[in-house]
């Protein structure tokens, strides 16, 4: 028997929307192993009315995404099953890094409904975190460049090209909607708590990295 805790919330999206954002401060980020994070999200369909998208939205991204700090976030991860994203990263890195992993500042962006693909052959790999797996990071090997399509919180078609970190946070977060997290494609070999990385493999690349722990990076 399912307990109370794994149960579907029944009520409409509305209102489990409406219930969290009457809470002060940030959303709350459910952690790995709780359901709503392996689930296919469903896809926006006027769910929300204009209005209540706004206030989410703007939680999402402020009060949560920016608080955690994180550069993307996605509804499964405030347990809401729901097809949206945001993503923004102003980049703060010194010029080696941001040059070594293509990470280039991206605006403030919502995806609604977003799909991606790959664009060409090449896949880059870097150690990578998520808000619902805290403390830890692995190296993932993603598409240098992806194809993503999608609507704005306006309901505007978005058909645009990422390459480098910013096409890694369009995988990522595309990936949450979808049931999917990052560990799912990582190289376990490289799992890192977060004091290893500030410790040991805080480089530009992870080559030193894997010489040390014993796994292999794309050619």
């Amino acid at each position: 028997m399912a307990s109370e805790r794994d149960r579907v919330d029944s009520r409409p999206l509305s209102d489990r929307v409406e219930e969290l954002l009457a809470h002060e401060g940030p959303l709350p980020i459910v952690a790995a192993g709780d359901p709503v994070l392996r689930r296919t999200a469903e896809p926006f369909d006027g769910q929300l009315d204009p209005g209540l998208l706004a206030r989410f939205v703007a939680a999402l991204r402020g009060a949560t995404m920016h608080a955690a700090p994180g550069v993307g976030l996605a509804a499964p991860q405030v347990g809401v099953s729901l097809r949206l994203a945001v993503i923004e990263d102003p980049a703060p890195l010194p010029e080696e890094v941001r040059l070594a992993r293509g990470r280039v500042p991206q605006p403030f962006r919502v995806l609604v409904n977003p799909a991606y693909e790959a664009v060409g052959p090449y896949r880059d790999a870097f150690f990578e975190g998520c808000l619902s797996v805290p403390g830890w990071q692995a190296v993932v090997a993603r598409h240098a460049k992806v194809r993503l399509r999608a609507l704005d919180e306006r309901g505007r078609a978005v058909d645009e090209e990422f390459s480098g970190w910013p096409a890694r946070i369009v995988q990522h977060e595309t990936d949450h909607l979808n049931g999917t997290l990052y560990l799912d494609h990582a190289e376990l070999r490289s799992l890192s708590s977060s004091q290893a990385m500030a410790d040991r493999w805080n480089d530009p690349t992870p080559v030193r990295a894997a010489r040390a722990l014993g796994f292999l990076l794309p050619d």
